[in-house]
């Protein structure tokens, strides 16, 4: 699956945007969930939210419950996210997973090891 993100960019805290990660190949159809992580340098990777495009199932880190909202639309995959805060800077990429998993959890969604395609990332940076 080739994954490609983009949306970010540079936005006053407080301010809002929408990632995108349009996904392609002929193994889409075998993709149960598509996740997003961000990135600082230094720093693991860390999960942000998932969606199971089976049936709809979301799941989110509480660092971003409340502010970011994932959606999907085709193969296109959205992240909201509002009320942002400097915090937030990080590069984002979104991932998918061809594990098919009856009941999503943290556990078994946000975590890196569990995902099998990446995208090449997009830049967001929150300035107070």
């Amino acid at each position: 699956v080739q994954l490609v993100e983009s949306g970010g960019g540079s936005v006053r805290a407080g301010g809002s945007l929408r990632l995108s990660c349009v996904a392609s190949g002929s193994s889409f159809d075998r993709v149960d969930g598509i996740g997003w992580f961000r990135q600082v340098p230094d720093r693991a990777r860390q999960g942000l939210a998932c969606t199971s495009l089976r049936d709809g199932t979301t799941i989110y880190a509480q660092s971003v419950e409340g502010r970011f909202t994932i959606s999907s639309d085709a193969n296109t995959i959205y992240l909201q996210m509002d009320n942002l805060k400097p915090e937030d800077t990080a590069d984002y990429f979104c991932a998918a997973d061809r594990a098919r998993r009856p009941i999503r959890t943290k556990d078994n969604s946000l975590r890196v090891v569990e995902y099998d395609d990446w995208g090449q990332g997009t830049q967001v940076t929150v300035f107070a």
